[in-house]
């Protein structure tokens, strides 16, 4: 995800923080300290480090479940409203997705329960609207928060949890298609509806939910239906023959100029054998004529490790590798690694338009 900076890896998945992050913290903080000073901005601090770490161990808690289907998680995002762990796949089976998507609310409920009966937090009913309140108790606020989580997550509208266990449950009756569909526009609905009470109440933090899920559920439900028409198709099927190849010492202009008279968005980097080494999109590009110079060398923009396929690789694996972080571009390759072409989510997208004439004609 753009905007965010690793900060160290857990247990394999690297753990990284959105820069909008740090205005929360700054947020909480003026705010505290106008109305209590220093000691008060370091309470709510505490208070909302100690909340992260709550979110963190959530994402750990759908990571240790997928890892027991053979799934991995690349990294975890903290955004100002949660976390989003991004794993490698979603379990199509919808028993094992049910099992990775509870497992997150169920470190909360242990959470609550530690604070509850071995720390002794009480919960008050206002716990929650006073929850970055420092005269008010701790460990009692925390607990009200990680039982708020739980409530939170289980609303049946993507990325939450309970959105997941919605679909998956549909799935058990209906193909995952349709059932992604359906629990994506219950999703949409859902957000309205945040939006609705954010404007009507004056919380912005509900409006930006209601953006967030909305577009979580579009984007869902757009991954579904590349996956199916995916679905029988090879990396054959969906690849890029036609196109330009940039040489590792070609220059940042060179780049450039080969950009403007091409419609292409990124560039395989190949040497002279023909095999890849990598891409190079567009936006780094950019960034080396702007702040770099148009000297730079193209072997030192390359968009680092580039996966390769060959012909026969099943379409929707390639998808998989596409979604991955900062992955412009998947390149086929033949038996002796030299490229035949190269496949983006763009054509996979015009695959897709294409696919859907043909069954509607």
């Amino acid at each position: 995800m753009s905007w965010s900076f690793s900060v160290g890896r857990i247990f394999g998945t690297d753990l990284r923080i959105h820069a909008t992050f740090f205005l929360l913290l700054l947020w909480i903080a003026a705010n505290a300290y106008s109305l209590g000073g220093v000691i008060a901005a370091s309470q709510s601090l505490a208070f909302i480090l100690a909340l992260f770490a709550c979110v963190v161990a959530h994402e750990f808690g759908h990571i240790l479940m997928a890892r027991r289907f053979g799934i991995k998680t690349p990294d975890i995002t903290l955004l100002p409203i949660g976390g989003m762990a991004r794993l490698e796949r979603i379990p199509e089976d919808p028993k094992q997705e049910i099992a990775v998507a509870l497992a997150g609310p169920a470190v909360n409920v242990v959470i609550w329960l530690v604070l509850m009966l071995l720390i002794g937090a009480e919960i008050q009913l206002d716990g929650l609207e006073n929850v970055l309140d420092p005269s008010q108790n701790f460990w009692g606020r925390l607990a009200a928060v990680n039982l708020f989580l739980v409530v939170f997550n289980m609303i049946p509208a993507f990325p939450m949890d309970g959105g997941r266990v919605f679909r998956a449950v549909l799935a058990l009756k209906l193909d995952r298609t349709r059932a992604t569909k359906l629990a994506a526009s219950t999703g949409q609905v859902l957000a309205f509806l945040f939006g609705f009470l954010g404007l009507s109440t004056g919380n912005p933090m509900l409006i930006l939910i209601g953006v967030f899920v909305f577009f979580a559920a579009t984007s869902e439900n757009s991954q579904v239906a590349m996956h199916q028409v995916a679905r029988n198709l090879f990396a054959r099927d969906a690849m890029i023959t036609s196109f330009e190849t940039l040489s590792p010492n070609d220059s940042a202009q060179t780049a450039a100029n080969t950009l403007i008279r091409t419609t292409q968005h990124e560039f395989p980097v190949c040497t002279v054998d023909g095999k890849v080494i990598g891409f190079l999109d567009r936006n780094a590009i950019f960034a080396a004529i702007t702040h770099e110079g148009d000297t730079r060398r193209v072997e030192t923009m390359l968009v680092p490790n580039t996966p390769t396929v060959n012909l026969t690789t099943p379409l929707q694996k390639v998808l998989d590798q596409l979604f991955q972080a900062d992955t412009p571009a998947v390149a086929v390759i033949d038996k002796h690694g030299v490229m035949l072409g190269y496949i983006t989510r763009e054509n996979i997208g015009e695959l897709m338009v294409v696919s859907a004439q043909k069954k509607n004609a």
